[in-house]
């Protein structure tokens, strides 16, 4: 009889340092990078026949027997890799913790490793990349983020040729072993055996002790991962780490272990537990780097910002370095233009919590995220679903507090000089409004408190760029 776990051991309260946090960079960087090609799922999906990324690769690098992804390695130099520039891109962009991807779902571990042998010190960059970022990083003083994606192993190479490399005996060191090709699903019949948890565990617990990442995050499909080896993993991380943090998705954990994460995905109103959304930079339908990348305004990603911190989550956001380890001039002038925001604004997200209302204004939002169903489509399509950031007006506001001081941030600048915010009339809030301030402008502003809304006059030039933040004593 096997024993019961008990799960609400491991329960602890989300730690005041990621609650304040509000905002961190992770990046997806890898042997994938070196294709650029659609997606990071590259390394699957080029060996599904007549996929576009299986198409491409045919042609350009020849069959799949003789052409594989571990062909790419030796490609992957990572010649311009720089962790100390890495972390001053973190610190000019705002954010508060930060991290490469440890290890996507292609078997090649970004860290100097023991337990696998196909990693970024032995191969490709010959660099500790998690290492040294972990280092540099640290000394700026941002808190160190783990990610963990190497569940999907499990039937990730399976390929519909019979002839490609990941068949080949020789090669099950890049690929794992050969397993029925159902096991590719996203639930399989056949679930990971002992030997594949164990390798689960034994990578996860390697990073645990070289590095001691403040925060552990988990892409979905963990729950593949039997219980007692997760159990394991989540026991020995909080012996290991004071304060640290696991980040799950979906139903990959139980409740109060960590924080929930919505990948992609919004929630229409503010939760009592705190949340994680991982989002991306990339306006290409991709989490690495692309040929002819494309990005998101700095003003979509400071309102999703603002929309997460009013409902008591955090931002992650995804950037894709190039093959080489540089960025890309366009990711860096958006990452900097949110970081010029933070460093005016960035008393109304950093340390607070939400108000009682967390957003007033015609352009709402549902609660949606990459759900199960939509990772099920891009298996059987080898194209995600994206989800789109909606534009908002000067009527849009979201609100923070700290103690008794309340934030609204405004989502646009109106015409007239003029905000009129109807959830701070008196009649709602029942205590009187004695000042209001704008974040970036030393002087108080004129305003008028009524029964049914806050009107506030504002300066006649605009203190920043994106959103703007009235402080209301």
């Amino acid at each position: 009889m096997e024993k019961k776990l008990d799960w609400s051991l491991l329960e602890q309260e989300t730690p005041k340092w990621f609650r304040d946090a509000k905002f961190g960079l992770f990046f997806h960087w890898g042997v994938y990078s070196v294709p650029a090609c659609e997606n990071e799922w590259y390394s699957r999906n080029m060996y599904a026949k007549g996929l576009p990324q299986n198409l491409k690769h045919v042609e350009k690098y020849g069959k799949l027997k003789d052409f594989g992804y571990k062909d790419f390695i030796e490609m992957f130099k990572g010649e311009a890799f720089d962790a100390e520039a890495w972390a001053e891109l973190v610190v000019r962009s705002g954010a508060k913790y930060a991290g490469p991807v440890t290890e996507h779902a292609d078997n090649f571990s970004m860290w100097d490793s023991a337990v696998n042998p196909v990693n970024s010190m032995k191969m490709g960059p010959k660099k500790d990349v998690v290492g040294e970022c972990e280092k540099a990083f640290r000394k700026k003083g941002i808190k160190y983020l783990a990610t963990f994606h190497h569940q999907w192993l499990w039937g990730w190479f399976m390929s519909t040729d019979a002839e490609a490399d990941v068949y080949d005996p020789e090669n099950e060191k890049y690929y794992w072993e050969a397993l029925p090709l159902e096991t590719n699903r996203y639930m399989p019949y056949r679930y990971p055996d002992d030997k594949f948890n164990q390798m689960w565990l034994d990578k996860t617990k390697e990073v645990i002790d070289k590095y001691k990442p403040d925060t552990l995050y988990f892409d979905s499909r963990t729950m593949i991962i039997g219980e007692e080896y997760r159990y394991e993993m989540a026991e020995y991380y909080k012996e290991k780490v004071k304060d640290g943090v696991i980040t799950y998705k979906q139903s990959d954990f139980p409740k109060d272990i960590g924080v929930y994460d919505i990948e992609n995905g919004h929630f229409a109103e503010a939760k009592e537990f705190p949340w994680q959304t991982d989002n991306r930079l990339e306006d290409n339908i991709t989490w690495c780097i692309v040929q002819e990348p494309k990005y998101k305004s700095a003003t979509s990603m400071v309102h999703l910002l603002c929309d997460v911190v009013a409902k008591n989550g955090n931002l992650l956001l995804n950037v894709g370095p190039n093959a080489d380890g540089s960025f890309p001039e366009e990711a860096v002038k958006e990452l900097y233009a949110v970081g010029d925001w933070l460093k005016v604004n960035g008393e109304a997200i950093y340390e607070s919590r939400p108000y009682e209302i967390a957003a007033e204004g015609p352009t709402t939002s549902e609660d949606e995220d990459y759900d199960t169903e939509k990772i099920k489509k891009q298996i059987a399509e080898g194209i995600a679903t994206d989800i789109r950031e909606k534009e908002f007006s000067h009527e849009d506001f979201r609100f923070t507090q700290k103690g008794d001081t309340i934030y609204a941030i405004a989502l646009d600048w109106p015409k007239d000089n003029s905000l009129q915010v109807k959830t701070l009339g008196y009649g709602k809030r029942q205590k009187k409004i004695t000042s209001v301030q704008m974040l970036g402008e030393n002087s108080e502003l004129s305003f008028k408190q009524s029964e049914e809304l806050l009107f506030v006059e504002l300066p006649a030039t605009k203190p920043c760029e994106h959103a703007y933040v009235l402080k209301i004593q």
